[in-house]
């Protein structure tokens, strides 16, 4: 019996059927008495009435407006517990303590799914997401990983500008270092009268005359002066050592000319019209004539005709050796290009025929580092330059001047082609090899430009116009310090060779 008493008891209890002395006010008290107030507040405006409040109410947040009441909600009043200042510091501190332990709980999950998702990034991207900051405070600019490619420009970085970024291009200037007078120069396209010595002689034909300009001293003297005054000189060309210069006339003869001494060694005869183009192969001296017919001249012998090349239809204005001596490249005014074999046997036989030209050819070059590769230039109707491959027979590339291309050189300082023209333009061009972009344009000449060869030292260019003049263009000066090396490195090798010797 006294074990269901206390059942009855614990029920009785359970039931909360007495009202709870400590409980907040019910929601229907607190309307009851705000009520109240506003009524007693309302029959005497001019006092104040003293209505009782619980302790637990919250004061409203502003004074003196009376707070809309909210709709009820199903399900009667809901329970707004009542917490001083020391209970929520309990709970804030319950709360912060119980987040530290789930974050502690949760630390080896997190830092599976953060190396899982750096192995994904690493994946598909080739870098950690993480690392690819787009801005970066302080120290020095992030390094990007080993095989990653960033095709976007970077404007701008910290530091000093590297390497990469550092201007290359150097100075050129537009103006010539030189002018020297050339009076009764033959204004004629065909025709080659300008050639530079390895001694430092610049060989210039006027008329009937040639006159040599000491680069080093500045001297100007005469070598020759043809007897008739209605022959004039075709063309130039020195030896490798500088010491003899072959000289073309008009009435179908080479001369051979020792300089030092000015005296004529000999004149070849074989020719049938003018020969305006003339070069060296060691001891051979190859000639080109108008009637197209090329002549090979062995100057040791008596019998100097070795061997004759028949090929062009018309006149031979461009002769040019290639540097290593294994061929001969002729330009003629059939618009045709012939690459020939060295003489010997019955090898007169041309190796190539090129007919993409659609004008005189007169401009050859060879290319010095690369002995393989020929550069050509056509005249007013074709005015490209076109780039070939001996060895292939293929033209590499080709570019249209706009303008009539008389004469070619190649630059080793810069490995750079230099390029002069006539009709229209009348200047001087520099194109970087193999892209053929245009570096600069050098203007002064006010006719076209007839010829241009490049000093022994291949720092400055000289060119001879219409305009009888010469202008010497500085444009090519190698850096002191590069210039400094190679001529140490040509003092070992000579040394060496001496040391051979003995």
């Amino acid at each position: 019996m006294a074990q269901f008493g206390f059942e009855n008891d614990i029920h009785s209890i359970l039931k909360l059927d007495m009202p709870i002395t400590n409980a907040p006010m019910a929601r229907w008290q607190r309307k009851a008495s705000s009520s109240n107030t506003s009524a007693v507040n309302g029959l005497s405006p001019g006092k104040t009435a003293n209505v009782s409040l619980s302790s637990s109410k919250t004061p409203s947040k502003t004074p003196g407006k009376t707070k809309k009441p909210s709709p009820s909600k199903m399900g009667g009043d809901r329970f707004i517990p009542v917490r001083n200042s020391k209970q929520m510091d309990v709970a804030s501190f319950l709360i912060t303590k119980e987040n530290d332990n789930m974050d502690t709980s949760n630390t080896a999950s997190d830092r599976a799914a953060s190396e899982t998702q750096k192995a994904w990034a690493m994946s598909i991207n080739g870098y950690n997401i993480e690392d690819a900051k787009i801005l970066h405070l302080g120290g020095k600019p992030l390094n990007a990983p080993e095989g990653y490619q960033n095709n976007l420009k970077v404007l701008y970085s910290q530091g000093s500008t590297p390497a990469s970024h550092k201007k290359t291009t150097r100075y050129i200037n537009s103006n010539p270092s030189r002018i020297l007078d050339a009076p009764e120069l033959r204004n004629d396209f065909y025709l080659n009268l300008l050639d530079w010595s390895s001694q430092n002689f610049l060989a210039v034909a006027l008329h009937g005359c040639v006159y040599l300009w000491d680069a080093t001293q500045g001297d100007i003297n005469l070598l020759l002066h043809l007897e008739n005054p209605e022959d004039y000189i075709c063309s130039l060309s020195w030896t490798k050592e500088g010491h003899y210069l072959a000289v073309g006339t008009s009435d179908c003869k080479v001369q051979l000319w020792d300089v030092e001494h000015k005296k004529c060694l000999r004149t070849m005869t074989g020719h049938t019209a003018r020969v305006s183009s003339l070069s060296w192969n060691d001891h051979v001296l190859s000639s080109g004539s108008r009637s197209g017919n090329i002549h090979h001249h062995d100057v040791r012998v008596a019998e100097h005709l070795i061997c004759t090349l028949a090929g062009h239809s018309q006149e031979v204005c461009g002769l040019h050796w290639s540097p290593d001596g294994r061929y001969l490249a002729s330009g003629g005014n059939d618009n045709l290009v012939y690459v020939w074999p060295p003489p010997g046997g019955a090898r007169n036989k041309s190796v190539h025929c090129w007919s993409e030209h659609q004008g005189a050819v007169k401009a050859l070059a060879w290319c010095p580092w690369q002995p393989n590769i020929l550069a050509s230039g056509g005249g007013t109707s074709d005015r490209h330059i076109r780039i070939w491959n001996v060895n292939s027979g293929s033209c590499m590339s080709s570019v249209d001047t706009e303008s009539q291309i008389s004469s070619l050189v190649f630059a080793p300082n810069y490995k750079e082609l230099v390029s002069g023209h006539g009709y229209a333009h009348n200047s001087v061009a520099i194109w970087k090899y193999p892209s053929l972009s245009k570096v600069a344009e050098l203007h002064g000449h006010e006719e076209r430009v007839l010829s241009m060869v490049l000093s022994p030292d291949c720092s400055t260019i000289a060119t001879v116009a219409g305009d009888e003049t010469i202008r010497m263009w500085n444009s090519f000066e190698v850096d002191p310090v590069k210039k400094k090396a190679k001529e140490r490195l040509a003092l070992q090798a000579s040394s060496a060779i001496h040391q051979s010797i003995r």
